[in-house]
């Protein structure tokens, strides 16, 4: 089954299609690797997937989510990192960890929170209003992604994801219902694009070439006069160069909820890869080996992640082989529940 064949890129060998993407846990206090993060992750490293992507990491204070979640912006943080990617390379999977700033919906304590522009994201009185970036703030976060870029190098991660979905800073940028700036980074779709651009070649510097760099989109805002999916396509355009592989969410910028249905993103997924002749991820919503098998072998995705599903079954990579007579190593401990 395509599921359960190896993917290559770059020094990147994963032994298998699935990916456990990045899903926020709100367990690190202070902001720091606890022991929490060994089980939740190595529990599904332990199940068989292929690759986890550590759920949205800060690469400053104010761009936290919450007060409560992971972050690298300081070396500090790096050694509690370091342990995580050795624990999980012990149970057999690789891990790559997703890089964030999240803009106006930081929901941390933070005396200022900054934005493309001075545009709330909801009346819910939980969001402050943001202060609009200048050109200083702009630089400053910028670098703080490269230098959070090479702190996960230290911690040996084998993979950076830059987060520019949902809604946070990247994506706040490239959606002209979040950037309603004036000047260089904002007016038209080259203006709106080139934060991310310069975010790219910045962690470019601190990661090195041979690593694969991932990025996260919303490939759709949902709303009249938001990001589309052919937009979203000339942005990828401009980043092949530092970007390895394009991992396609959508919605977030707005409180607007997507429509979701079984596979609701997979199409997103396979225009990407098709007009921008890169790798991608599928994800949204799916549950099935015959979802994943579909979308591998149609050519929509390179590979698949699954959230939700990881989340109520840690070990579905090697249940679904077990079922369909797939022979794969299994845990000692585990296996005579199985066998």
């Amino acid at each position: 089954m395509k599921t359960y064949e190896p993917f290559h890129i770059k020094d990147l060998e994963l032994k298998n299609r699935i990916v456990m993407p990045p899903m926020c846990m709100y367990s690190a206090p202070s902001s720091r690797v606890a022991p929490f993060h060994h089980l939740h992750y190595g529990a599904r490293a332990l199940g068989g997937v292929g690759l986890i992507i550590v759920e949205a990491t800060a690469v400053l204070p104010e761009g936290r989510l919450s007060d409560n979640c992971l972050g690298l912006w300081e070396d500090e943080q790096i050694a509690g990192m370091a342990e995580l990617t050795r624990h999980i390379h012990s149970l057999g999977a690789k891990i790559g960890v997703q890089l964030n700033h999240a803009g106006r919906k930081c929901g941390a304590a933070a005396e200022t929170i900054y934005a493309p522009s001075a545009v709330n994201y909801s009346d819910d009185a939980k969001y402050k209003d943001p202060v609009e970036m200048d050109l200083d703030e702009i630089a400053r976060v910028t670098e703080a992604f490269a230098a959070a870029a090479g702190r996960a190098l230290q911690a040996g991660f084998d993979v950076v994801e830059l987060h520019g979905a949902h809604g946070y800073l990247i994506n706040q940028f490239l959606s002209p219902l979040s950037n309603t700036r004036r000047d260089g980074y904002g007016v038209n779709f080259e203006g709106r694009s080139r934060f991310l651009q310069e975010v790219a070649r910045a962690v470019r510097t601190c990661w090195p070439e041979e690593k694969p760099l991932f990025l996260r989109i919303s490939a759709e805002d949902y709303v009249e006069g938001g990001m589309t999916i052919g937009q979203m396509a000339r942005i990828v355009d401009r980043v092949t160069k530092e970007v390895d592989v394009v991992h396609v969410s959508s919605g977030g910028v707005t409180p607007v909820p997507p429509p979701v249905y079984p596979g609701y993103q997979i199409p997103f997924a396979e225009q990407i890869k098709r007009e921008c002749e890169v790798p991608t991820i599928a994800v949204g919503l799916i549950t099935s080996l015959d979802m994943i098998e579909e979308a591998l072998c149609n050519q929509r995705a390179d590979l698949v992640a699954l959230g939700r599903e990881l989340l109520r079954n840690p070990f579905f990579p090697l249940n679904e082989a077990r079922k369909r007579g797939i022979e794969l190593p299994w845990p000692e401990q585990y296996r005579r529940a199985f066998f």
